[in-house]
């Protein structure tokens, strides 16, 4: 990473997170009430806000496509290609009706403030080095799942920076089939411009989100579950050429 360029706008990402203290304390009441309703409802506050605070403190140019196809209800599975960074809080400003959290690397949940934010929002860390880790983080997930929350996953596993898209791993999508929930594929298109492109954090980029229908998995055979993930991948693959 260059530093000098990244101090500020990380100063300014430090802030907005910060600025969430007031729903950091209602989040933790909740969890320690177990009252998960209520908690999910501060929990989609805070992302809420925080989202559209990064959106406006880098002057980001969202198209929203196929706004209609985000869902009222939980849970749901979102499943979304993986350009850069920015993903997260681009995703947190648009998915604005249900909350949800990140199965996220554990690297990210090691950054300060971050990561912590990242943990308190019901979000999973993964270890994709560690085979038994991941399993262990997608039985994790199923619970957070079957008690309601939802979650968003980049089963690409890695950042595109701008390439290709790369190959689904189809394993994290037994998040959706195992508890039978509904995924939403999503195309995310120009984020990688904010961060990857330069190595700098850069504003006023245009970022275009495609939220396509749903995709029922409760009925689901055992064939179509093995073909799910070249299902979604050509899915959201299609909503980027679409942009072409």
């Amino acid at each position: 990473m260059k530093i000098l360029c990244n101090i500020k706008p990380l100063m300014s990402i430090y802030n907005s997170i910060k600025d969430l203290k007031d729903l950091k304390i209602k989040i933790e009441d909740a969890k320690a009430s177990a009252n998960d309703e209520l908690e999910k409802e501060h929990i989609l506050a805070a992302t809420d806000r925080w989202g559209r605070d990064i959106v406006k403190r880098f002057n980001i140019n969202v198209i929203v496509k196929g706004k209609e196809n985000i869902p009222s209800k939980g849970p749901v599975l979102y499943v979304a290609n993986h350009q850069g960074y920015a993903d997260i809080p681009i995703c947190a400003s648009v998915l604005n009706k249900i909350q949800f959290g990140f199965i996220a690397k554990e690297n990210l949940i090691k950054i300060p403030v971050f990561g912590e934010w990242l943990l308190r929002i019901r979000s999973i860390t993964l270890d994709r080095e560690d085979p038994r880790a991941a399993l262990r983080a997608i039985d994790d997930g199923i619970g957070l799942i079957n008690r309601g929350y939802s979650l968003l996953i980049f089963p690409e596993g890695t950042r595109s920076k701008g390439g290709p898209i790369k190959s689904f791993k189809k394993g994290s999508l037994r998040l959706a089939t195992k508890p039978g929930i509904r995924i939403v594929p999503i195309t995310i298109d120009g984020t990688y411009r904010i961060y990857e492109e330069t190595g700098c954090v850069e504003k006023n980029k245009t970022v275009t989100i495609t939220i396509h229908e749903s995709i029922e998995t409760a009925c689901l055979e055992r064939k179509q579950q093995n073909e799910l993930a070249v299902k979604i991948e050509s899915i959201i693959r299609s909503g980027i050429e679409q942009q072409d």
